[in-house]
């Protein structure tokens, strides 16, 4: 079982930028919505994180890091279980005029995490710097929020890689606590595309927990577990070639290469496992 992460997808995390019907002048409009990228949640009941503030920083405003300035973009107060913003599901989270021009990282503040595994306890991970000097998202290439035109960005807090076992996680009474090192991506929407689709088997049943990762070179770009319905999807992704792999026990990995994602643009790739021999 793969270690367990914690996705915004804000992947991981969902950021929108959407123009508004009026502006001001020099002015755009900014929607930040909130998602979970996929993690092993056979062993998981919640995964919730407490979400206080949301900054932006304008390209060449940071001169040097104690002079940095940053727009405060959302503040508050606002827990959300991510479980429930798995596959494409969102939660808005800010919506905003901000002024027009270039920007070029995010800063999040997380005033705690908690874990509850089922049939076991509830942990409460700490947030190193997270409620203080936020969680730094850089964001590349630079993102345009222009007057009048709509750029969707996605924040993807990865949930496989942030919330790091510790003890046996392959057992409820084996886990001993949870360390929290936060692994999020930031992807454009306008330069990136989505890949979804459904598993099922060789006689056309269903598969859920199917795990699928979509990797480019040796890195792997972004994963997927399949939910009740087989369903998956991955939001973000930057356009161009990919491959993927889709495992689960008791079934052969299958492979697939040259899946080509283009800016914009929904991919639909129904996958069929078979059975181990």
């Amino acid at each position: 079982m793969k270690k367990i992460l914690l996705t915004f997808a804000v992947a991981a995390l969902m950021l929108f930028f959407a123009a508004c019907d009026k502006t001001n002048d020099g002015y755009g409009r900014l929607i930040v919505n909130i998602t979970d990228a996929p993690f092993p949640i056979d062993m998981v009941e919640s995964a919730e994180v407490t979400i206080t503030k949301l900054e932006i920083r304008k390209a060449g405003d940071c001169v040097r890091e104690d002079t940095c300035s940053f727009k405060v973009i959302w503040e508050g107060s606002e827990t959300f279980n991510l479980l429930d913003l798995r596959n494409g599901v969102i939660a808005k989270l800010a919506d905003i005029e901000i002024p027009e021009g270039e920007y070029d990282l995010f800063r999040l503040y997380v005033d705690k995490a908690n874990l509850k595994v089922k049939d076991g306890d509830t942990y409460t991970v700490k947030v190193p710097g997270g409620s203080r000097s936020g969680i730094k998202v850089f964001i590349n290439p630079l993102v345009l929020v222009e007057e009048g035109l709509t750029t969707e960005m996605l924040l993807d807090f990865d949930l496989s890689n942030s919330f790091v076992v510790q003890g046996n996680m392959h057992s409820p009474a084996g886990i001993k606590g949870f360390i929290f090192k936060p692994v999020i991506r930031a992807a454009n929407n306008a330069t990136a595309g989505r890949l979804e689709g459904t598993v099922k088997d060789a006689e056309g049943v269903v598969l859920k927990d199917v795990a699928i990762d979509i990797r480019q070179g040796d890195e792997i770009v972004s994963s997927a577990i399949s939910d009740d319905n087989g369903n998956f999807a991955l939001l973000g992704l930057p356009c161009g070639t990919y491959s993927l792999t889709a495992s689960k026990a008791g079934f052969k990995t299958l492979e697939m290469e040259e899946i080509i994602i283009t800016k914009g643009n929904r991919k639909t790739l129904n996958l069929e496992l078979t059975l181990e021999e």
